[in-house]
C-alpha cells in the first residue's frame, strides 16, 4: 500500500501547505522509502535551499537526518522532533494504516529556541565560507519545543483525518 492509495497527491500537497502556513517550516510528505511524494516547496529560510542544492549537503545533512528520524518514528509509532547536523529542527509524524508504515509527514528549517546553525558542519559538508553561511542564516525563524510538539499534534490529527476518510470511503 502506498500513500497515494490513501489519498491523491493533492491531499498530501494540501497537508504540506497547511504545515508550512502554520509553522513556516519546509513541509514535506515522504513515502516509506524516504522519497518526497509531491513537488511542494516553500523554504523556511535562505540557507536550506543552498544546502539542498549541493549534492553533499543533500546527502550528508538532509538525507541522513531524515533517514534517522523517520526510522525512529517508524519504530516508536510516535512523532519525532530532533535537529539535523546543520542545527535546524526537523520533525516527522509517522503514517500507519492497518499497522503498515507508509511514510512520514513533517517539516524542517527552523531553529530551536536556543539553537544555532552549525556553520562549521555546513562548511565541512559543502565548502561554503562562514561569512556567506552567516548571511544565509540571518533569517532563520525560531520555534520552541512546545510549538514543535503542537505542530506534530496538528500533523497527527490531519493524518488521522485523511486515513479515516480513506477507511470510510474504502
Amino acid at each position: 500500500m502506498e500513500l497515494t492509495d490513501i489519498a491523491p497527491l493533492e491531499t498530501w500537497r494540501e497537508l504540506e501547505r497547511d504545515i508550512n502556513q502554520r509553522s513556516g517550516m519546509n513541509a514535506s510528505v515522504f513515502n516509506a522509502d524516504g522519497i518526497r511524494i509531491t513537488d511542494f516547496v516553500k523554504w523556511a529560510n535562505n540557507l536550506c535551499p543552498v544546502i539542498k542544492a549541493s549534492e553533499k549537503g543533500q546527502s550528508f545533512i538532509c538525507s541522513i537526518a531524515h533517514q534517522n528520524i523517520a526510522a525512529q518514528a517508524a519504530q516508536t509509532h510516535s512523532p519525532v522532533i530532533e535537529t539535523c547536523d546543520a542545527g535546524l529542527l526537523k520533525l516527522v509524524v509517522p503514517i500507519f494504516v492497518n499497522g503498515d508504515f507508509l511514510g512520514v509527514a513533517g517539516g524542517c528549517g527552523c531553529l530551536d529556541r536556543d539553537g544555532e546553525v552549525d556553520t562549521f558542519m555546513i562548511y565541512k559538508a559543502i565548502g561554503l565560507e562562514e561569512e556567506k553561511l552567516m548571511t544565509l542564516s540571518a533569517d532563520i525563524p525560531h520555534m520552541t519545543r512546545k510549538q514543535a510538539k503542537s505542530l506534530s499534534r496538528f500533523i497527527r490529527d490531519e493524518i488521522r483525518r485523511i486515513i479515516n476518510a480513506y477507511k470510510n470511503n474504502g
